[in-house]
């Protein structure tokens, strides 16, 4: 099955691309039947340069673009290109505007069912539960300090 797809080059951190009609068992970088032009992702415009006469002849032929090449190509405004796109699923979206804004966590509330099964004596307890850990919280303050005051009643002062 023929391919139109990318094969890189250039340097390291300038990459450029080949758009190549090749077999699609052949290496990424191997032999190619046919150059049908260059793609340069740093290029703001007009970056992708393509024989349009040479494309068509392929896709005639039975060659099938890349998902990635039929992007480009529709981007350009090469028509026909929609049925070899399809949409990745797997894809993370780098613009924070287009991602869809999760709810805040809402407070979890009973359903009238749920308050019914649960008796309130068990609510009313707790707040009985934490004053008295409360009260001791306060008073161990109050025994270290008698405790580190002097026979005469006078705090100990740190030597």
């Amino acid at each position: 099955m023929l391919r139109i797809r990318l094969q890189r080059s250039g340097r390291k951190n300038r990459a450029n691309y080949r758009v190549v009609v090749a077999e699609h068992s052949a290496p990424i970088k191997g032999r190619y039947l046919e150059l049908l032009g260059t793609f340069d992702p740093l290029v703001e415009k007009h970056g992708l340069v393509i024989d349009t006469a040479k494309l068509e002849v392929w896709i005639k032929k039975g060659a099938k673009p890349t998902n990635t090449v039929a992007r480009l190509l529709k981007g350009q405004g090469v028509k026909g290109m929609e049925p070899f796109i399809f949409e990745m699923k797997d894809r993370k979206v780098k613009n924070p505007k287009e991602e869809p804004e999760m709810p805040a966590a809402a407070p979890v509330t009973e359903t009238p069912a749920a308050k019914s099964e649960a008796s309130p004596a068990p609510a009313e307890e707790k707040p009985a539960e934490e004053k008295p850990a409360e009260e001791k919280k306060e008073e161990a303050p109050a025994e270290k300090a008698e405790e580190s005051k002097d026979e005469e009643g006078k705090p100990e002062e740190n030597k």
